[in-house]
């Protein structure tokens, strides 16, 4: 009877124990140094991606399609001089999104990042619209 006893009372407090693990630290996704810049850069160039987006979509449909930072994709980056100069080009592809993640096309931005372009330092070189997706039957009235 002590054995049975002991043999639940010990799996009890195996099955019941929870490892603790410092708040905040819910990750479920490896934050690579990558996508960290990556994530900062878009964080940056949101606001300029998002007007842009704005201003042509205005014309297509009734709703501001959104941008999130996760759904833009670097074609390319590259840096133009020799050496270690500080003038960049920058081509990302973007995936605007109404209600719930309905995609309504790709668009092509080209931004060239510099000291010294303006205030903000960097300008938007090239806006190119892609494509443009059909919506659902149940999200065609935000068609103009």
């Amino acid at each position: 009877m002590k054995k049975a006893m002991s043999v639940f009372l010990f799996l009890t407090i195996i099955l019941t124990y929870q490892i603790p693990h410092p708040a905040g630290k819910t990750n479920h996704f490896s934050d690579t140094k990558e996508l960290l810049y990556q994530d900062m850069l878009m964080t940056l160039l949101g606001p300029e991606i998002d007007c842009k987006v704005n201003d042509y979509y205005s014309k297509i449909i009734n709703v501001e399609p959104t941008v999130y930072p996760y759904q833009i994709e670097v074609i390319k980056a590259e840096r133009i001089g020799e050496d270690r100069t500080f003038h960049f080009l920058l081509v990302l592809d973007v995936a605007p999104v109404v209600g719930p993640h309905i995609q309504v096309g790709i668009d092509r931005f080209t931004f060239e990042l510099a000291p010294g372009i303006n205030q903000s330092q960097y300008k938007l070189v090239k806006f190119e619209h892609l494509e443009t997706f059909e919506l659902p039957t149940h999200w065609k009235h935000i068609y103009r």
